[in-house]
């Protein structure tokens, strides 16, 4: 009960920003910043480890972005397949001779950058596999503007999400150190070069749990806590932030997941600690698509992953809970994410224990137990209907009445096994982090077809987070 009405208080700030955030999807003149030179350039970072069957419909959405100045940087972190040679002959590209490398930040030795001039603002390189976070640290150290932006290789970019985000940085660009964006699931969305052209719901169970996921935490929560400036992560799918600032903090934590998470604790950890004015913010109206996991297998790598990261994360900076010199991310994020992210699944559980011993000790009625049950499926699921009010109210993605009826149908039925088991494989990724794992779990990626889900797959071998 109280988590749902910590859920609540935040979606109240959330339904508070939700005319401001229409107003500036629906009227802001984004488009005309496509062609100034206001308008800051950014290095795109994409990450990219065994990628090789998405990752040219990636680059080639982000060559086509309409942003007037950036360049795209892809790691090759180390792949066992041909991620490299697929980029080499698609691109023509050539090994650079001698790439401006600064070493600002730690990360494992470049071995080498491929360019090629029929495409000035491509670059990738090639370096021995050092996990994500090292990826990122690497891409740093080669980018050359003052912006960068964090992207999954597996995800597309809508075509105005960059001058979206910059639209956004430009109001108040002193105090502005990072942007998330908006996270949706692509899955049976028809895709046409690089686009998504059509929106439709995932035609399977799994991401379609996940597309009700996203709705709640991108529009529900972090519209919330961003409106509080408490937002504690940026997706790693999608993110922008300021360089500098980057490399104060010592860029991005590598050897355990949850490196999205971690630099923005840092960030926000840095400028308090300094006593600067700043900002870290959610913008939904700028929308990156990614393939979610398809099957029970890789979702639950995923989400023990997450909880693995989550841990670390709270152990690594438990001295800013409750701790007034940190603000909002002391007083309310931290304690938040320790109590109900980090420990929920043990309060469910030993609170389902408790209520199965008191039945069975005749202490209580099972209409007692029905009632409490029915209390908590409801408050749930309003907060989900929430969500989706918000989507429709500023966005109105889905046109079609009866996705929003699927939708509606799932958010209730996660309720009903799919909530437990992520509070399960929560709890078995702290198991996975007390015993060392730290393991990245065998992924697959589909291709970008021109229709949704498509049916060609390869496997990934696992990988050092």
């Amino acid at each position: 009960m109280t988590v749902n009405l910590v859920y609540f208080s935040i979606m109240t700030f959330s339904f508070r920003q939700i005319l401001t955030i229409f107003r500036r999807a629906a009227y802001s003149k984004y488009n005309t910043l496509s062609g100034s030179e206001l308008v800051p350039p950014v290095s795109l970072l994409v990450p990219a480890f065994n990628e090789e069957i998405t990752v040219i419909e990636n680059v080639k959405c982000l060559l086509t972005l309409n942003y007037p100045t950036y360049e795209v940087i892809v790691i090759n972190d180390g792949s066992k397949d041909n991620t490299l040679g697929v980029l080499r002959d698609e691109f023509e590209l050539m090994l650079l001779p001698d790439p401006d490398i600064r070493h600002t930040i730690d990360c494992q030795p470049i071995t080498a950058v491929y360019h090629n001039p029929k495409y000035p603002h491509l670059y990738v390189i090639d370096k021995p596999n050092g996990g994500k976070a090292d990826s990122l640290n690497a891409g740093i150290n080669l980018s050359h503007y003052p912006l960068i932006s964090s992207i999954d290789a597996d995800s597309l970019l809508e075509k105005d999400a960059l001058i979206r985000m910059a639209r956004m940085y430009m109001e108040n660009p002193e105090e502005t150190v990072a942007i998330g964006g908006d996270v949706r699931i692509a899955n049976g969305c028809v895709i046409e070069n690089g686009a998504v052209k059509e929106v439709s719901l995932p035609r399977k169970i799994w991401p379609m749990f996940q597309a009700t996921e996203y709705l709640k935490a991108f529009l529900g929560g972090r519209i919330g806590w961003s409106s509080i400036n408490g937002l504690i992560i940026v997706s790693g799918a999608f993110g922008l932030f300021r360089k500098d600032y980057v490399i104060a903090v010592g860029g991005y934590r590598g050897g355990y997941p949850g490196e999205d998470m971690n630099i923005i604790i840092k960030l926000h950890r840095y400028m308090l600690e300094n006593k600067l004015k700043y900002r870290i913010s959610f913008c939904p109206e700028a929308v990156c698509w990614t393939q979610a996991p398809d099957t029970y297998r890789i979702l639950s790598n995923q989400r023990k992953r997450w909880g693995r990261g989550n841990l670390k994360n709270m152990i690594e900076n438990y001295d800013m809970a409750f701790n007034p010199k940190y603000k909002v991310m002391g007083l309310l994020t931290m304690p938040y994410n320790i109590i109900f992210e980090a420990l929920n699944p043990y309060f469910k559980v030993t609170g389902l224990l408790a209520l199965i011993g008191y039945t069975l000790l005749d202490m209580t009625h099972w209409r007692v137990l029905a009632v409490f049950w029915l209390i908590n499926f409801l408050s749930g699921y309003v907060l989900s209907i929430g969500a989706l009010l918000l989507e429709e109210l500023a966005f109105k993605r889905f046109n079609k009445l009866s996705d929003l009826c699927k939708l509606l149908l799932f958010s209730a039925f996660k309720f009903f096994g799919y909530a437990q088991l992520g509070g399960l494989w929560r709890i078995q990724g702290h198991i996975q982090f007390l015993r060392y794992n730290n393991s990245w779990g065998t992924m697959t990626r589909q291709s970008w077809q021109d229709k949704g889900e498509a049916a060609a797959k390869t496997a990934k071998p696992a990988k050092s987070a």
